[in-house]
């Protein structure tokens, strides 16, 4: 079986560095990244952060008035912010569905 790896080989004739001794072949620089991004540099989270703040704010300033019950209440709030939570979630795991592991 033949491998085809270029770290791994040098050829014989290839130039070398005049007065350096070179006794490590030629490597070949490989990219590791383990995550897209920092979870915290990402506009899915401050898109997150924003509208689970905004969802909040909206449940404690709805009020309810002299004729009017109270329509948002905490518990339809806090479902709010779990489906943002779940979405967040979805979005990052989409967002590291294409990095292929690190095999060292």
């Amino acid at each position: 079986m033949t491998t085809n790896n270029p770290a791994a080989t040098r050829r014989a004739d290839a130039p070398t560095t005049p007065g350096v001794a070179n006794a490590h072949p030629t490597r070949v620089a490989t990219r590791r990244g383990e995550e897209t991004k920092a979870f915290y540099k990402t506009t899915e989270f401050i898109v997150f952060i924003v509208a689970t703040i905004g969802v909040l704010l909206a449940s404690y300033l709805v009020r309810s008035t002299d004729a009017h019950d109270d329509y948002f209440l905490a518990d339809k709030a806090w479902l709010y912010i779990v489906v943002l939570s779940v979405g967040y979630m979805v979005s990052r795991g989409l967002a590291k569905a294409g990095n292929r592991p690190n095999d060292a």
